[in-house]
C-alpha cells in the first residue's frame, strides 16, 4: 500500500481528509469518483500513479479536486475563486506543505529552471500570455498535459500545452524543490 499525503477532495467549502495512516487507490478512487473527477481523468491519474513519485503523484491529484473552482484576478481560495498563481500557490501548500511566492514571475524565480523535455508532473509550467515572460502560471500533469485557472469567466480545467495558443507563449519550466524524497 503506498502511503499518501493528506488527499484534498473540494467540494465548494467542503474538505475530506485521508484516512490517518494512509489510503489506498481504492479509497481515492471512489473520492474521485463521488466528485465526478474519475470520468473526466481517470486515464490521466493512473498514468500519474504509474510515472512518478508519491508526492508529485499526490499533487496532480489534489489539484484535479479543484476542476470547476471559477477564476478571479487575484483569487487564492475555493471559495471566491482563483487567478493562476494563487491556484498553483494553494495546490502546493495544501498537497505538500510549500509554500510559493504569490506570483507568477516570482514563482518562476523562486524554483528550480528545467528543460522542457524533462517535465515531469507536478512541475510548473509557464506562458507569456500578457506580453511579458511568466504571466500565466499551470502544473504539468504528464502527457502535455496541464492544469491552470486560466481567465476571467472560466474555471479551472486541464489544457493541451502542445496546442497551437499554449506552444507559442510557453516560455519555461521550473521543478519545485520539495523534500530528499521528492522525484
Amino acid at each position: 500500500m503506498i502511503r499518501w499525503l493528506p488527499v484534498l477532495i473540494l467540494s465548494c467549502s467542503a474538505v475530506a481528509h485521508a484516512a490517518p495512516g494512509g489510503t489506498s487507490f481504492n479509497d481515492i478512487d471512489g473520492l474521485l469518483v463521488e466528485k465526478g473527477l474519475m470520468s473526466r481523468m481517470g486515464e490521466q491519474i493512473q498514468h500519474t500513479r504509474d510515472t512518478v513519485s508519491e508526492q508529485a503523484s499526490s499533487l496532480v491529484i489534489n489539484a484535479l479536486a479543484f476542476l470547476d473552482i471559477p477564476y478571479r484576478y487575484g483569487g487564492n481560495n475555493t471559495q471566491t475563486g482563483f487567478d493562476c498563481s494563487g491556484f498553483v500557490r494553494a495546490v502546493y501548500e495544501q498537497s505538500v506543505g510549500k509554500v510559493l511566492p504569490r506570483r507568477s514571475d516570482e514563482q518562476a524565480a523562486a524554483t528550480q529552471e528545467i528543460d522542457r523535455s524533462d517535465l515531469k508532473p507536478g512541475d510548473l509550467v509557464f506562458f507569456n500570455t500578457m506580453k511579458r515572460a511568466f504571466s500565466h502560471v499551470g502544473i504539468y500533469m504528464g502527457e502535455g498535459k496541464f492544469i491552470h485557472s486560466p481567465r476571467a469567466g472560466a474555471q479551472v480545467r486541464v489544457e493541451d500545452m502542445r496546442v497551437a495558443y499554449w506552444n507559442k507563449r510557453f516560455n519555461g519550466a521550473r521543478r519545485v524543490p520539495l523534500s530528499e524524497q521528492a522525484r
